[in-house]
């Protein structure tokens, strides 16, 4: 059966996400300790699927954030703005002059090449964005008034801090009350849950959030530790295992969360830094769908590349509303976000089709 999505019409947006946005600062091809000038980018795991729907793909999306009120904060949002997603639920808070009591986040990120990985420096202690609560954003305006036929967010906004996480059960809660299909990329961060409980805290979190989602992204590492499920014999050097891990973890998550609808992740063996097995695999009432494969894919940016599947995979369910669609479209746009630095997408709908298509490389004039 297709996902019960709301009518186009209906609705005011295709696409919200909840999420932080902050400001990448990127060293090129040279590294972060050593650099001295840097490319300025905005990007978040969460926001990162909406920009990709809008640019990409030419929905009506909208980023549910916050920063502060001050030159750092406009220029992520003059970046948001320049990718077409709707700013009109950020939330500012006053700067008061230091960064004492609230600032905007800084992620410094290094591509990697060859044996030398990619490197994330991420600067974001006590931003606005983590410091978002409960009863600060008008939900029954959003999914009631307004209405968007999809919701994303992750397990990395959820792990911010203690408010954010309550936060995110507030919002799933409420797009499930309204009928907006929820989707949500668990996105395990050991480093970020640490300070708020640990592993622990994270199942907790994570399998409260999980019984309002009805697609759930995730690979066998994130279903392990954020919903506490077990996979046997895996190795993760072989492609084959992970996609056996998957089907693991999917068998229990059915189970124990009878909500999910669509469960998915990307598959990637790491051969270098600069070369990717990559494709994906995409379970929907029972049925596994994989997508088309790319093998030793030549990465120029790998960060950003799961957000531009899951871009993808809503993509496909929202124009199609089909699994084999959807898994297509994700590994297609997750793919060629690989290709281009930061951490969305500079893909169009019409490249996405013609790597589906199996189309080649040749230049085009």
């Amino acid at each position: 059966m297709p996902l019960p999505l709301k009518a186009r019409e209906e609705c005011g947006f295709d696409a919200v996400s909840l999420g932080e946005v902050m400001l990448r600062l990127d060293p090129g091809e040279g590294r972060i300790r050593t650099s001295r000038e840097f490319h300025a980018w905005e990007g978040g795991g969460e926001y990162n699927v909406t920009r990709g729907l809008k640019k990409c793909f030419n929905l009506r999306t909208a980023v549910v954030s916050a920063f502060v009120d001050n030159e750092v904060g406009h220029l992520i949002e003059d970046c948001i703005m320049q990718g077409g997603v709707c700013t009109d639920y950020v939330v500012w808070r006053d700067d008061d002059g230091m960064g004492r009591t609230v600032r905007n986040g800084l992620n410094f990120t290094e591509r990697g090449h060859g044996i030398r990985g990619a490197v994330g420096n991420p600067d974001r202690g006590n931003t606005a964005a983590s410091q978002l609560k409960p009863g600060d954003i008008d939900w029954d305006q959003i999914f009631g008034k307004i209405g968007s036929r999809w919701f994303h967010t992750g397990g990395i906004f959820a792990a911010l801090s203690e408010t954010t996480a309550a936060l995110t059960i507030e919002a799933v809660t409420a797009a499930k009350k309204y009928g907006t299909i929820v989707s949500y990329d668990l996105n395990y961060r050991p480093s970020l849950w640490k300070s708020i409980g640990g592993l622990e805290k994270a199942r907790e979190v994570n399998r409260e959030i999980a019984q309002h989602v009805d697609v759930m992204i995730g690979n066998e590492e994130d279903f392990t530790a954020s919903l506490g499920f077990t996979v046997e014999g895996v190795d993760e050097s072989i492609s084959k295992i992970e996609t056996g891990a998957f089907k693991q973890m999917i068998q229990q998550a059915v189970r124990q969360f009878p909500n999910f609808q669509v469960a998915a992740t990307t598959l990637r063996r790491v051969l270098t830094a600069t070369r990717n097995d990559w494709s994906a695999i995409l379970w929907h009432e029972g049925k596994m769908y994989d997508s088309q494969k790319f093998p030793e894919l030549e990465i120029l940016d790998r960060v950003g590349g799961g957000d531009s599947f899951a871009s993808g995979l809503a993509f496909g369910f929202l124009e199609f509303n089909d699994p084999q669609q959807a898994v297509n479209y994700g590994a297609a746009h997750g793919a060629l976000a690989s290709t281009t630095p930061g951490d969305t997408s500079m893909a169009t709908r019409k490249e996405v089709e013609k790597v589906i298509s199996g189309a080649g490389a040749r230049v085009v004039r």
